[in-house]
């Protein structure tokens, strides 16, 4: 059980990310319109990279935080508001390109500066997920739906791994590379656990959930099991955090989600 101290620790990093997710979103109205980028969806953010990294400060949370929710952006531009594949293309060509300025662009550049990565790392994990984002668009409008493991190799949509990468790079930890597998494996672990939490959402909404691919939630959880036992024969130094993620994510998930309405 986290002590009372802790508590109150992560809560203040929480608040003061909060703010920052708050004036971000101001900033850039177009972005995030109020529905459904409320202010649960912030502190709900904030939270979750709060707990991941509790001995932080909210300056060293802030790349974290602010990509986490620039991730939401472009999930809900590609996955609620794109009705055809050339609408998807065109955001992933902008997002890549660096060049063209819109908001989503604006926004990924703000964070791009503060990273100020050299390594190539950031780019790779930015391509990286916006592939997977297309992918699963072409699945979820094509004939065929993927098979289970091929939906769990394309768990990069969900961006935790892009955000770790641009977390550790900005706060300086060294051997970023050498990460990458752990981080894959607990980012299946939570798309697992998001799609466990939010099928009847994702069933309305019209998204891709594993529970449409033939397993039963039983065997979602058994499978969860075994990531979680990969992840934990993955050593290094940030093994701490990356078991954080598995724990919150777990509990989170477990009474609430990240989008309010549509």
């Amino acid at each position: 059980m986290i002590d009372a101290y802790s508590a109150g620790r992560v809560s203040g990093l929480a608040a003061g990310s909060a703010r920052d997710l708050t004036a971000c979103a101001a900033a850039h109205p177009t972005l995030f319109p109020a529905n459904p980028f409320d202010a649960t969806l912030f502190s709900a953010v904030s939270l979750a990279n709060a707990f991941g990294s509790p001995d932080a400060t909210v300056a060293g949370l802030r790349v974290a935080n602010r990509l986490s929710l620039w991730i939401f952006a472009v999930d809900w531009l590609i996955d609620h508001r794109a009705e055809k594949l050339s609408e998807i293309d065109a955001i992933v060509d902008e997002c890549l390109d660096g060049t063209a300025m819109s908001p989503l662009t604006a926004f990924l550049c703000e964070i791009r500066d503060e990273v100020a990565d050299t390594s190539g790392l950031f780019e790779n994990e930015l391509t990286r997920m916006l592939h997977a984002m297309r992918l699963e668009f072409v699945w979820k409008t094509g004939d065929e739906l993927p098979t289970f493991d091929a939906y769990l190799d394309n768990a990069a949509n969900f961006g935790s791994t892009f955000v770790n990468v641009a977390h550790w790079i900005r706060n300086g930890v060294t051997g970023v590379p050498d990460l990458l597998p752990a981080s894959d494996e607990v980012q299946k672990v939570l798309r697992l656990l998001n799609d466990l939490a939010t099928h009847h959402r994702d069933v309305s909404w019209g998204d891709l959930n594993a529970l449409m691919l033939g397993p039963t939630p039983d065997e979602v959880r058994a499978h969860i099991e075994v990531l979680v036992g990969n992840a934990k024969k993955l050593n290094g130094p940030q093994r701490d955090y990356l078991a954080r993620q598995i724990g919150y994510s777990s509990g989170f998930y477990g009474v609430a989600d990240y989008w309010g309405s549509r």
